[in-house]
């Protein structure tokens, strides 16, 4: 079981979200982001990439019934291509974190770097593994990206997004090939292929 998040911050803060993004390294689809403040310890939170689909769906029920608040934004594809992903990626997690109910002393963001926030953070590298706030602000942006992704499946059915999520995958890079991109690939991410 993961650790709970205030053994990352200091004495004086009265609340902590965890902060993490999905789909930066996706050809396609927005960027999202989630921040979560526990309100009690959940069993089984572990970083999204390590749980399998069914479990994420499990476990995203659970921590939005538990959170004591909990925000998903994102970062569009055009936001994304007028940037960078890494500065889209710090403006869906500053969306998500400025849209919580509860208002934070502290975020913890996943990774090495916080950029432009109004409140005091801490970068906590590999976190979605060792805090619990991270790992559950890890689900619930990967159980809102691939739910975006499915509907953008259905929106363009022939680029296959339900199987690869918008990854570079051989299937999606076939696709491209073939059908050349629609509005919602990265033209920049694009550029090697």
């Amino acid at each position: 079981m993961l650790a709970e998040c205030n053994i990352y911050c200091r004495r004086d803060c009265a609340s902590v979200c965890g902060v993490d993004e999905a789909g930066r390294g996706p050809l396609a689809g927005a960027v999202f982001a989630a921040a979560v403040i526990l309100h009690k310890p959940i069993i089984s939170l572990d970083d999204s990439k390590k749980l399998s689909p069914k479990r994420r769906d499990e476990l995203y029920q659970v921590i939005v019934s538990a959170a004591a608040s909990y925000c998903v934004d994102s970062a569009s594809v055009k936001e994304i291509e007028e940037t960078d992903i890494l500065s889209a990626s710090q403006l869906a997690m500053r969306r998500a974190v400025d849209g919580l109910s509860v208002k934070p002393e502290l975020a913890l963001i996943d990774g090495n770097t916080a950029r432009g926030y109004a409140l005091q953070t801490e970068c906590v590298i590999g976190g979605d593994g060792k805090c619990a706030c991270i790992a559950a602000a890890s689900i619930l942006a990967k159980v809102e990206r691939d739910r975006y992704m499915l509907e953008l499946a259905e929106k363009y059915p022939q680029y296959g997004f339900e199987r690869h999520k918008g990854y570079g995958t051989k299937l999606h890079i076939e696709r491209i090939r073939e059908y050349g991109s629609c509005p919602e690939h990265r033209a920049k991410f694009l550029r090697k292929l």
